[in-house]
């Protein structure tokens, strides 16, 4: 199975693809979308959208991981971070992809064992999970990774969400 994590951001959306199978990965590719501060919201969306759309047809995963919003104390980047979550959301079943969607702990639980874990932790997880030679950059872009990986571990143990096309299911 192919999958692609996302850590959705506007500034900065993070994108991991890993194959699982049984219980082994392999790295098939990560990386960042970024967009340019300044560049009107509705461009920087496009952006977003063009470039995840452009990766799910290059590497084909069969399912995605999108982090769910951890709501901060600044309202306007919260809009933001749910606009370009969107996007990701958009581009991923219009790929014909299922998606799930896991909170921040869980991700923390699923790589470290611990919710509340620090992000360090949680970046050397990856890059032992993955036996990478160092932590995916940007910050985004691991943690898009460790989404990927939560997806991985929990698939089997329980639905965290599907989406659905007017009964058309993937």
């Amino acid at each position: 199975m192919r999958i692609i994590g996302i850590d959705p951001g506007y500034a900065i959306m993070g994108y991991g693809i890993l194959d699982y199978n049984g219980n082994r990965f392999r790295t098939v590719h990560y990386g960042s979308i970024e967009t340019k501060a300044g560049v009107p919201m509705p461009e920087r969306l496009k952006l977003l959208y063009d470039g995840l759309t452009e990766i799910i047809q290059e590497y084909k995963p069969d399912e995605a991981s999108i982090e769910e919003l951890f709501f901060n104390r600044n309202v306007t980047t919260a809009i933001g971070v749910g606009e370009a979550r969107g996007i990701a959301l958009l581009a991923c079943v219009e790929g014909g992809l299922s998606v799930s969607e896991y909170t921040p702990m869980q991700i923390k639980q699923a790589l470290v064992g611990y919710g509340k874990a620090e992000k360090k932790q949680v970046q050397t997880m990856v890059k032992t999970i993955l036996n990478l030679k160092e932590v995916p950059k940007p910050d985004d872009t691991a943690d898009a990774v460790a989404a990927a990986i939560c997806h991985a571990h929990s698939r089997n143990s329980r639905v965290i969400g599907r989406y659905e096309i007017l009964g058309d299911k993937r």
